[in-house]
């Protein structure tokens, strides 16, 4: 099957197969956020798609990334923004974790689920790896430096065993703490907290908030403990949990476990490794010279099609696909500033070089995967006989 195909007959027939299972174990989704949604729906119109809803979410998301771009590009706290800079931030992210929540109750509202939605949500939420990033990145103040390389490499790893986890167990799990839900909490409490003191509040020590910390503590910024809770986190909690759920998902389809997470995990294990030696190679001047925004953007777009592909073929019931060909520059690009500290020769890169490499390199993203979404998009709408960013006006009436 070749992908100008796109999908065949067979992967369009299990598309009616398709059903979406999952499971959130979170209290504050039970407790609190689950009436806030369904108070929220309300005051979306009934001819409002629910993909409609979703897009519209990840728009306030770049929004606020342009804002970023314009206001705060070195991401350096003594560059601050404006304060209200730091509220869009807080806002937009509650919004589109709001709009995330809201659209499947709007395709159950109107009769309009469909395996295009998981597609087009989940989508949406893996290209939003980046733009969190970056907003992250500047309402904390990190700069460009290697803490905010470590950021978006945990975001984008956790992401990514989510992903394949549900492509094995066909439940999307959400645990008892989760960061669609706490973590997109906390992230738009300590906005709030950039807003009112400058996000230079996130360079100070714990000594300064609790004094009688041992000194090994206290001396520890802010910033530097979030990365430090946010990556054990995610090292004894995300890890162990998707991994330990793909093993029952194996040992009950009779697949060999270690096998086959070999083969679903390597492009994600290849992308970070390209992605951070590339980054942070003293032959490289992505940090440096501050092209990392431009490079996250780059990088963001390969790891959307990178997902993408995944749920794709979760929803199409196919085997495990190959990661995206636009992999290749980030692998090549990681190879070249990395080579002459092997070789012992002059760096490859230029200043200029290599940033007219990325802008070629997120150009090229950018339009390959539009044009890989819109086909499938299309794809999918015309063998199932629906619309992706309207509904049929029999529907309207639900």
């Amino acid at each position: 099957m070749t992908e100008s195909n796109i999908l065949s007959q067979e992967q369009l027939s299990n598309l009616k197969l398709y059903k979406y299972a999952s499971v959130d174990k979170s209290y504050l989704s039970r407790y609190i956020l689950r009436h806030y949604w369904d108070w929220a729906i309300e005051y979306f119109p009934i001819n409002m798609a629910p993909n409609l809803i979703t897009l519209t979410g990840l728009l306030f998301m770049i929004l606020n990334v342009i804002l970023v771009f314009i206001y705060v590009p070195t991401f350096e706290p003594e560059d601050a923004g404006p304060w209200w800079l730091y509220v869009s931030f807080s806002l937009g992210l509650w919004l589109y974790s709001t709009f995330d929540n809201v659209d499947g109750r709007q395709a159950r509202r109107t009769g309009t689920s469909s395996p295009l939605g998981e597609l087009f949500d989940h989508g949406c939420d893996a290209l939003n790896c980046s733009f969190a990033a970056l907003i992250q990145m500047s309402a904390m103040g990190l700069g460009h430096t290697k803490q905010a390389v470590i950021i978006f490499v945990i975001a984008t790893a956790g992401f990514y065993l989510s992903t394949i986890e549900e492509y094995h167990t066909g439940v999307l799990y959400l645990g008892y703490v989760n960061v669609p839900t706490e973590g997109v909490s906390i992230l738009c409490i300590m906005y709030l907290f950039s807003a009112a003191y400058g996000p230079g509040v996130w360079q100070n020590t714990l000594g300064s908030i609790l004094p009688f910390l041992p000194e090994s503590l206290a001396n520890q910024t802010l910033k530097d403990t979030y990365i430090w809770v946010v990556a054990i986190l995610f090292t004894l909690t995300h890890v162990p949990v998707c991994f330990y759920a793909m093993y029952k998902a194996c040992e009950r389809k009779g697949v060999p476990y270690i096998r086959t997470m070999l083969y679903d995990n390597w492009p994600i294990a290849l992308y970070t490794v390209a992605f951070y030696s590339w980054a942070t190679s003293p032959y490289s001047f992505i940090l440096s010279h501050q092209y990392y925004g431009m490079f996250l953007l780059a990088a963001g777009m390969v790891f959307g099609r990178l997902c993408s592909k995944i749920i794709l073929a979760h929803l199409t019931k196919s085997e495990s696909p190959l990661p995206s060909v636009l992999l290749i520059p980030l692998v090549v690009g990681a190879l070249v500033a990395n080579l002459p500290g092997v070789l012992t020769f002059e760096p490859i890169f230029t200043p200029e070089s290599e940033y007219l490499y990325i802008c070629v390199y997120f150009i090229v993203s950018l339009v390959t995967y539009i044009h890989w979404a819109v086909r499938v998009i299309d794809s999918i709408c015309t063998y199932l006989g629906i619309s992706c960013l309207t509904i049929p006006e029999q529907k309207k009436g639900i």
